[in-house]
């Protein structure tokens, strides 16, 4: 090896990601490994897939374990930057086990947050959720908004009141000791790799419009979202970090532009050219034991865009076509 080389070699980036073979995080892997960072992904695989990640294997460290053990193997090592992704995810999940939730999203944060402190204070990213928002009055949802949540009775809220935990912790850790953190709220990220698994509502779609089954929406469909290309979203994380005036801040990260559940379940039918019809649900036959929908979700991204500039570049359309192509094998071996 050449002097040049070494050179570079020892000013690669070193990079921590929990929750790195999950859907997002692997993506994030994609666009650190094109940045020729030095990758160590922690992940249990409890919701993650080794699959994500095969793209590559031998050039990064994959540690499979749970945060906080995992996080001893390599307490010492330096990190130039920390993305903490690794959550129980997915309505299904969270009302399934919300012990296990609860203690996942909180307790790991945590974990993470003091590591990070340990090995000399790297630029963090705390992923959150737009579930923080609660039952919001607004239409549009901006980051100093107020929250109101359901009661602590209906399981449903547990999720937000866990995610609003880790915004506090995160930003308790900037105040306190100056870590440099960032929190971004996610808002209904979509695209290739994602499962159906966990109640995810567009993958669940496309599964059924490749099968020619009923694409079956819950209440009466009106209900709006946006929908983000998870490509779009990880291209904008490393600029959070990487912007010293977004440190200590919070975040919309998504897309601005809704569509209704049941307007997004024809474009899945059309743009896949199924069979496939729409099928009404009632929310007590989907969730038996009670769901409180919002009937639109839409971020306000002047944070965002004033900081570090953002334009989605892919469309939904593309979105879908993707993510069935993805599924189209899976499924022919699977039947």
């Amino acid at each position: 090896m050449s002097e040049h080389e070494d050179t570079g070699a020892a000013q690669r980036s070193r990079v921590l990601v929990t929750g790195g073979a999950g859907f997002i995080g692997s993506h994030l892997i994609d666009r650190l490994i094109a940045q020729h960072a030095d990758i160590v992904v922690l992940d249990n695989l409890s919701t993650g897939s080794r699959a994500n990640l095969e793209a590559h294997a031998g050039s990064i460290r994959v540690i499979d374990e749970p945060v906080r053990t995992g996080l001893d193997t390599i307490r010492g090592e330096r990190f130039d930057r920390i993305y903490h992704l690794a959550a129980a995810v997915g309505v299904d999940l969270v009302l399934r086990d919300p012990i296990g939730a609860i203690r996942s999203n909180v307790m790991e944060t945590d974990t993470v947050l003091e590591f990070a402190r340990s090995v000399g204070s790297p630029p963090t990213l705390i992923a959150s959720s737009s579930e923080v928002y609660g039952k919001p009055g607004a239409s549009v949802f901006s980051e100093e908004d107020d929250v109101l949540y359901g009661p602590t009775s209906v399981t449903r809220w547990s999720y937000a009141y866990t995610k609003a935990i880790d915004e506090h912790l995160a930003l308790a850790y900037h105040g306190q000791h100056a870590l440099p953190v960032v929190v971004a709220r996610f808002f209904n990220t979509v695209g290739p790799r994602q499962t159906g698994r966990y109640g995810m509502v567009l993958p669940r779609f496309v599964e059924s419009a490749l099968r020619g089954d009923p694409l079956r929406v819950f209440g009466d469909g009106k209900q709006t979202r946006c929908f983000c290309d998870v490509r779009d979203v990880v291209g904008v994380l490393p600029k959070l970090l990487d912007e010293p005036s977004a440190h200590g801040r919070v975040f919309n990260v998504g897309s601005d532009d809704p569509i209704s559940i049941r307007d997004l379940a024809q474009l899945v039918i059309r743009t896949l050219g199924s069979s496939s019809n729409v099928e009404l649900v009632e929310y007590d036959d989907a969730y038996p034991d009670g769901f409180e929908d919002l009937r639109h979700r839409k971020p306000d991204l002047s944070r965002l865009r004033g900081c570090v500039g953002f334009s989605p570049e892919h469309s939904l359309v593309d979105t879908i076509r993707d993510l069935a192509s993805q599924m189209s094998p899976r499924m022919e071996t699977s039947s």
